[in-house]
């Protein structure tokens, strides 16, 4: 708590939220891009003691959410087969596909096991010879240089038993989409952190130049919230248009150089679909022609698996900000943490579990 205490200080969001309510002088529109950001907002209440002309959405920022329901079915189609050692993070073992999840694969005799870090299934991978062990590469760029550093130990340890589903996306791509938009109502960002602490802030520079939006890079303390809302308030009130750093003791302009250059050397950018939302050009990463005898997808020839959405789950209006998680019918009815219809719901970063959680019904 030494260094976070500072980031929760009563006094100090009084103080922001006065110059918030002093500055603003109309409706704003205000999109948080990270899940991490959105639990924090609902479980510390940000949201409810802005001025009523602030509105806060919630984007696209939780990768679980965003990971098509193709995806999972292909993971569970791997999962499925008695030669595999299926490895997961564990909300990604509850995300529903089209008929059933990770666990119900497990109690019906799948060996899925839940792991900490990609590296431990690669251990698995080594202790296991005689089996295929696949890792479920799911996340924005903060999980990205992980997975490759990964996939290259594989390599350079020739270990020809381990092979990883990924399903890695990218937040700018995404940003530029939901402004391109006609249903677009997002006038500032609050760009993810843990993101920029990897990749900087200068790939948002030509996007606030070209859609006339401030972006604002702000961490995950209610502090840090309430800074990087003040600041992006000041920019629509003077109308600027600029990317700034509210996260200034994680984030650097130029990022993490050696993460970004493993990134490099393992994946390449790819067309993704982003689950109830659409596919984006080039937001996606897959592994390069180098590593691909690691790409799951490519070894067990799964194909090109295509599954409607579930039409009563509104999950895709939930990531685009146009829809609040309890304007949901089957919102905390039929849609629970225990029975999620919707990723939303189930991830631990989903807007509709924060929602559930801290009791926004």
């Amino acid at each position: 708590m030494k260094y976070l205490e500072e980031f929760r200080d009563p006094v100090m969001a009084q103080k922001l939220l006065a110059g918030i309510a002093t500055t603003t002088t109309r409706k704003w529109v205000i999109m948080e891009v990270c899940g991490g950001q959105t639990h924090a907002i609902i479980k510390n209440g940000i949201d409810q003691l802005l001025p009523r002309q602030i509105e806060l959405v919630h984007g696209p920022g939780c990768p679980v959410c965003v990971t098509p329901l193709e995806m999972i079915d292909k993971a569970l189609a791997i999962a499925s087969r008695p030669e595999v050692i299926f490895t997961s993070f564990g909300d990604m073992l509850r995300v529903p596909g089209s008929k059933q999840d990770l666990f119900m694969v497990k109690s019906g005799g799948g060996d899925v096991r839940m792991v900490y870090s990609p590296l431990d299934a690669l251990k698995i991978a080594r202790e296991n010879p005689d089996r295929q062990v696949v890792f479920f590469g799911v996340g924005f760029e903060t999980t990205a240089p992980l997975t490759a550093m990964t996939v290259w130990q594989a390599y350079q340890q020739k270990i020809d038993n381990f092979s990883m589903l990924v399903s890695h996306v990218l937040v700018p791509p995404a940003m530029t989409a939901l402004l391109s938009s006609p249903e677009n109502r997002v006038q500032a960002f609050l760009a993810a952190g843990h993101v920029c602490t990897v990749m900087g802030w200068e790939e948002y520079v030509p996007i606030a130049e070209k859609y006339k939006v401030p972006i604002v890079v702000t961490g995950f303390e209610p502090v840090d919230i309430l800074e990087g809302i003040f600041m992006a308030v000041q920019q629509l009130e003077q109308g600027r248009a600029e990317v700034e750093n509210q996260y200034t003791r994680v984030v650097k302009r130029e990022g993490n150089r050696p993460a970004q250059e493993l990134i490099s050397k393992v994946f390449q950018t790819t067309d993704r679909k982003w689950r109830g939302i659409g596919s984006f050009p080039q937001s996606g990463f897959a592994l390069s022609p180098e590593f691909e005898k690691y790409d799951a997808d490519k070894r067990f020839d799964l194909g090109d698996i295509r599954v409607e959405e579930p039409p009563e789950c509104i999950s895709g209006l939930i990531l685009q900000g146009l829809k609040k998680p309890h304007e949901c019918e089957e919102f905390g009815k039929r849609c629970t943490p225990q029975s999620p219809l919707g990723a939303t719901m189930v991830s631990s970063e989903g807007a509709c579990a924060a929602y559930y959680n801290y009791h926004r019904r």
